[in-house]
């Protein structure tokens, strides 16, 4: 078991528990920092920390894309959990 923390700008903050084998996904700000945690004998110890851009995962889409407006106006597909129907 670790936690994970998640440190950004405009006061952003996020921390969860993540258990073996238990997959986390989030969005974050740019210039987030994440952190790595785990308990020892004297208690939680940083195991690592990174940018949070080392494990984008996928682009986000903007508000901006023509693909949030009308998926079939030619942007980006959408992933097959977000298609209606």
């Amino acid at each position: 078991m670790v936690i994970v923390r998640c440190c950004g700008p405009e006061e952003f903050y996020l921390e969860r528990v993540v258990f073996p084998f238990e997959l986390l996904s989030f969005q974050c700000p740019r210039r987030s920092e994440v952190e790595i945690w785990t308990h020892g004998l004297g208690g939680a110890e940083l195991v690592e920390s990174f940018p949070a851009e080392e494990v984008v995962v996928e682009a986000p889409l903007t508000l901006t894309s023509p693909s949030l407006a009308d998926p079939l106006a030619g942007g980006a597909e959408l992933s097959p959990w977000l298609k209606v129907g």
